[in-house]
């Protein structure tokens, strides 16, 4: 039977800014020095860009606005601004629009071969990639080796990379896959356009697993589909992290500073997020139904879900935010192996040393530890039980 789950998708050609300005500033004020001497006044503003819309995947950080782990931090005026899609984070970052950005690694290594640019990952937030490619159970598509010769949907926008460097990991030639583009919702898989589609596990696997299946009346399950996920393949790539800009780290020490005290306070919103996946869920939910603010799905409990699986991938055991020289190799690796359907690289040289540093996010570990706050657990997943729509 065909299914449609036509529902209302907008990419928010024009996102309204979330923008909090925290009352009062508990943080240092006066002129300060960074390890040189040199002194600076500390920045109290700072603009944090988002990938995508409000949702869970961002929780950390409208829990520190909401908790007030900033203000803690010495800022009195945080902006967070989303994207929905019109807004590329790490351009953003590069014209001076924000202070950082989230931004996945490949893309934005992409971005810095082609423009000659310099940024830095300073925290890598997600440790394990979440994407994974859908497909019903029964078609036969059990791992990348059988995506040849099948449509394999994709949003675009750099997100194809994790599937190219999966399959130059089997030797499979690009152009035997017709990649297809699908929207943010999962409606190529129901309708057939797709032979599996994209799906991050903490998004658009649970609007698969929210909706009726006509022929039961019941959701449908885990049961149903065959779900390959790039974590468990070579081309799983480094996801969400945090950007800054390196001239500016290596020649303004009030931003240098800045880095560390921002990265404190998103630290502490995740570790919130972890300990209490409910609230930050409820955070987030409101964030995302606030007015003028266009996400989907925005359901609390598709954003329960959410926070769960966005947990998984953040908190592993290691220090939270450390980058992992192996995972970015693989990365690194992957981003030079993969080759679209049209014979494009994403990257054709190794990036400049530049391009992350542990220095920053070390030193809000260190000064967290020494508060008490537990900066390496893994997360116990709670159980959520998902209902139609995520409602």
């Amino acid at each position: 039977m065909r299914l449609s789950k036509r529902r209302g998708l907008a990419l928010a050609s024009a996102v309204a800014v979330t923008a909090i300005a925290l009352a009062g500033c508990a943080g240092p004020t006066d002129d300060t020095g960074d390890d040189s001497g040199e002194e600076f006044t500390p920045l109290s503003s700072i603009k944090l860009q988002l990938q995508w819309l409000p949702q869970a995947q961002f929780a950390g950080y409208y829990v520190a606005l909401e908790k007030g782990y900033f203000e803690e931090e010495g800022f009195d005026s945080v902006e967070i601004v989303p994207s929905g899609g019109d807004i590329v984070p790490q351009d953003a970052l590069v014209a001076g629009d924000v202070d950082f950005a989230v931004a996945w690694v490949p893309k934005v290594l992409g971005t810095l071969e082609a423009s000659g640019v310099e940024l830095t990952d300073i925290a890598q937030v997600y440790q394990k990639s979440g994407t994974t490619q859908v497909s019903w159970k029964g078609d036969g598509i059990t791992s990348v080796a059988d995506f040849e010769g099948k449509r394999i949907g994709s949003w675009g926008f750099g997100n194809e990379w994790e599937i190219f460097a999966a399959m130059a990991a089997e030797d499979l030639d690009s152009t035997s896959v017709s990649i297809t583009t699908q929207d943010f919702s999962m409606n190529a898989l129901f309708d057939r356009d797709v032979d599996a589609a994209q799906a991050m596990t903490y998004n658009e696997l649970a609007q698969v697993l929210e909706t009726v299946n006509p022929d039961t009346g019941e959701l449908y399950t885990l049961d149903d589909l065959d779900v390959i996920y790039y974590e468990d393949t070579e081309g799983a790539m480094l996801q969400d992290a945090l950007w800054a800009d390196t001239a500016r780290l290596a020649d303004d020490p009030a931003y240098a500073d800045a880095a560390v005290r921002f990265l404190k306070a998103v630290i502490k919103g995740w570790a919130y997020a972890r300990d209490n996946p409910e609230d930050a869920a409820d955070i987030t939910y409101q964030a995302a139904t606030a007015p003028g603010v266009n996400a989907f799905p925005v359901g609390p409990i598709h954003q329960l879900w959410q926070m769960n699986e966005v947990n998984k991938l953040i908190w592993t055991g290691a220090k939270f935010g450390l980058i992992d020289k192996a995972a970015w190799d693989k990365t690194v690796a992957g981003a030079l192996s993969a080759k679209n359907q049209d014979g494009l690289e994403l990257i054709t040289s190794e990036p400049a040393e530049s391009a992350y540093s542990n220095e920053y996010i070390e030193k809000a570990l260190a000064a967290l530890e020494d508060e008490g706050i537990d900066v390496s657990a893994t997360y116990t997943p709670i159980e959520v039980t998902l209902t139609e729509g995520g409602q």
